[in-house]
Order: C-alpha cells, then structure tokens, then sequence
C-alpha cells in the first residue's frame, strides 16, 4: 500500500507491499436519504453558477470514493474538485480540522497565529530561494486575483499577459486574464489584458513535418509569434506574464520542455513579472513539489490552492523579499476577511508535512507511470482515443471521431465518461464544449497501485462497452 494510502475497502492485491484492505469506510452521516426528493429541491432552490448538476446526490465522500445516495461506490479519480491531495477524511486532516475549531478558528485579519507561522515556514523552506515570503488566502481565482494586483503595484504598470486556454479564477483581474470561459455576458473586462497561443501540441497550427513525414511541434515559433504581436498591441506598459505548467482546465495541456524558461526570458526582456499558478500541479501531484522545478525556473510570483488545502477553501501567494519590500512601501492592499485564518492554515501545513514525510511526492510518480502507461495501452487499443498527455498523476485523455483529423467527438467522449461513472471510476469530462472531450484525471497523492489497476480496468470496460467505439483488436 503507497503510505498514506487511507483503506476503503477490500481489495485483493499483487503487490507485496500492499496489504489487503478489510474495512469498507462507507460515510454514515447522511443515510436513508430520497434522491429524487432532493433532486427536486437542487432544481427549485439552487442557482446555477456555470455548470450542469450531476443527476446522482452524493452523500459520503471517504478515502479515494465517493457514495452516492442510492449507494454507488465511485472511485474518484478527480480527486473532489482536483484538491483532495491526500483523499476525503484524512484522519490527520480530520484531526486538524476538528482540534481547530474548537480551540483556534478564525481571528481579526491583523493578528497572527502559529499555524500561520509554521505554514509560511514550512511552505517556504521548500521552495526554492526567491520565494521567500507567503500570505494565505481562500481560493485559486483569490490567490491570482491578488498576484496580479502585487505585479502591477510592484512594476507600476498594468498591462497582464496570459495563454489561451488557461483558467484562473472568475473575480475581475484573473477572470480578464482567463481565456479559455467565462469571459461573456458581463460587458468590459479588465484592460490591458493579452493572449498568447495555447500551447495545444495535440492541436496547434504551428505543428510541421519533418523529413521522416513525422509532425513536431514548434512551441519556439508559436511562442515568438505571439509575443510579437502583443508587443504590437501593448500600449508600453507590461506588467507580468501568469501561466500554469499544466492546462488542466483546457484539456491537460502540459507545458512542453523549456517553454517556461522562455518565457521568463521573454518577461526579462519587457521587464516583467512572471506569475505562476500552480493551483492544481503543486504539493507532489505532477511529480515534483512544484510543477515549475522541472523547467530550472523560478518564478517572481508563484499561487497555490487547490492541493494545498485538501479540499479546504486555502490558497496561497508566495513572492520574493524584494518584491515584498516594494510592495509594502507602496502600500499594496489585499486585506479580506479570511486572511491569514489559522484553522485552513493549520490543514496546509499538515498537508505539506505528511507528503513529505510520507514520500507521497515519489507515490506521485510511481503511481503515474503505472497510470500513464495504462492509459498509453487503452490507446493503443480503442480508435476514438487521440492523445493521452499529462504529468504525474495528472492525465487527459482526448476523444476524437477521426485520428488523422482529430475531429472531436464530445457526444462520444460524454458516454464514454457517463459509462465509466456508472461502473465505478469517475474520470470529469466537462459538459462544456470548449474542453473538447477530454477525460481529465488527478487522484489523490495517496493512491495505491492496486486502485490504479481497479480504476483502469474499469475505463477500459468503459471503452469496450460503449456503443460507438472502434476497436483497434
């Protein structure tokens, strides 16, 4: 069993270091409950906020499952909202969260705790040098929000500069750097905003054949050709670049090798910051502490969130002493409510101590090699899967009616999604169409190897049974 693994239920396995499970830990707090009741008052009394509700009410969430309310077991291979890091009810987690509100919750804005304290040290000494000092916040569109605010006040300039596809929040400043939805209905967004091209290797216009007839991806010339039009189009007043190593959101697009070190490059040259945002790639899932230590770069801004917190409202902005420095003379200003609160802050640290000492970031990839090659096979089985990318255990696996035209098949990819839903694996396809079919995967940190095999061999049922997909056996 990978360490940290929570049992959830039995499970035979191979694998001599991973013990058979024998308790199922199916949640208990809320049984008896009438779905269709329910599914009644989601209609009547919920607001929609972008998204389609899923028909099934779910009523636990433990370990790597979730239960629904007629008792469907699903493995979730998404890992909540990709933030349960180390999976739903960690006992340590729980501990944390239980001994917090009791005794050390919330507090006025300006007084400081220790569980704030050992966070921002703990978070820190594993970043490397010019990431020196940290605030807390709550979300990933918060934590982006208030790292644009601190490149414009530190640079004097506002001009922000972001990649097609990316998703970075829905408040103002990280919604107008958000180009991938989100952006209609509202009238004017922030000035000053620009796009470069997605770095889409799958799909991008800036592919070319070689002389052996294979097509490569010229990530250099796509990249130069953006940057020369948003100098074009800028007024003279670029203040930061913001960009994720990965593109969950668009369809888990990873930034290929050497692209961010280019673009700070490019940012040096214009004198501006480079942001990143590490919402969902950050504390291990990607193989690495930070997406970004891959690439020998390191950025003036860094955001975390979604994995930091497990599944808590806990985000992170991390900068420099410099940056710091100037700000504060400048009188930068991201005073909130739930600012430096020390119950969330007090999960963070506990999340960053047991990856750490737990060897979770080697689990990470461990566990998505033996992922990657799963999914490597399944396309090398079934027709209608074009590409399959990602990094550690971070996966996409895109869906297409034609491998050589690569056109999409959403209407395809949404029964393969809903037929693996229905035998037990929950892999998120979006219902919206700009993310053009895509199974998107990120389990937990803590998953072992055997539940990696349960969790394929289910999507390959999927594939198998669906009406639709072509064989290639």
């Amino acid at each position: 069993m990978a360490p940290g693994t929570i049992a959830s239920e039995s499970v035979e396995s191979n694998d001599a270091d991973s013990p058979t499970q024998s308790t199922d830990l199916q949640p208990k707090l809320y049984n008896n409950v009438d779905q269709d009741a329910l599914q009644k008052k989601t209609s009547q009394y919920l607001l929609n906020y972008g998204t389609k509700f899923m028909g099934d009410i779910i009523c636990g969430a433990k370990g790597l499952y979730v239960y629904t309310a007629n008792g469907h077991k699903v493995l979730d291979w998404t890992s909540g909202q990709m933030s349960c890091l180390l999976g739903h009810g960690h006992p340590e987690i729980v501990k944390t969260i239980s001994d917090h509100a009791a005794n050390l919750d919330h507090l006025f804005s300006g007084m400081v705790s220790p569980p704030v304290l050992s966070l921002a040290e703990r978070l820190c000494s594993l970043l490397p040098d010019g990431l020196d000092k940290a605030f807390f916040l709550s979300t990933g569109g918060e934590s982006n929000e208030a790292a644009i605010k601190l490149a414009k006040v530190y640079t004097g300039k506002f001009e922000i500069v972001a990649v097609g596809g990316s998703w970075h929040g829905v408040t103002a400043q990280a919604l107008s750097a958000q180009f991938h939805h989100g952006r209609k209905g509202q009238g004017p967004l922030m000035p000053g905003t620009h796009m470069l091209p997605a770095p889409n290797a799958y799909r991008s216009v800036f592919r070319k054949r070689g002389d052996s007839g294979e097509s490569a991806y010229d990530w250099e010339a796509e990249l130069d050709y953006g940057w020369a039009l948003i100098d074009q189009a800028s007024c003279g007043s670029l203040a930061a670049v913001i960009v994720e190593c990965v593109q969950s959101s668009a369809g888990v697009h990873v930034l290929p090798q050497g692209y961010l070190r280019a673009l700070k490059r490019h940012c040096e040259r214009r004198g501006m910051l480079l942001i990143v945002d590490e919402a969902q790639t950050a504390v291990g899932r990607c193989g690495d502490m930070v997406a970004f230590a891959r690439d020998g770069v390191v950025p003036d801004i860094l955001t975390l969130s979604k994995t930091l917190g497990n599944g808590l409202p806990l985000s992170a902005v991390v900068t420099s002493d410099e940056i710091a420095r100037v700000t504060a003379e400048r009188d930068y200003c991201f005073y909130t409510t739930h600012v430096n609160d020390p119950l969330p802050a007090a999960v963070g640290n506990k999340v960053l101590e047991i990856v750490v000492r737990d060897n979770l970031i080697s689990n990470a990839r461990a566990q998505g090699a033996l992922l990657h090659a799963g999914l490597a096979t399944l396309q090398s089985r079934y027709a209608c899967i074009g590409d399959v990318r990602g990094r550690g255990l971070m996966a996409g696996v895109e869906i297409v009616a034609d491998r050589a035209t690569k056109a999409p098949a959403l209407e395809l990819a949404r029964r393969v999604a809903d037929r693996a839903y229905a035998l037990g694996v929950w892999a998120n396809l979006s219902s919206h169409a700009s993310f053009g079919g895509v199974l998107r995967i990120a389990p937990p940190v803590t998953i072992a190897g055997d539940q990696v095999l349960a969790g394929l061999a289910m999507l390959e049922e999927a594939f198998a049974t669906t009406p639709g997909v072509v064989r290639l056996y």
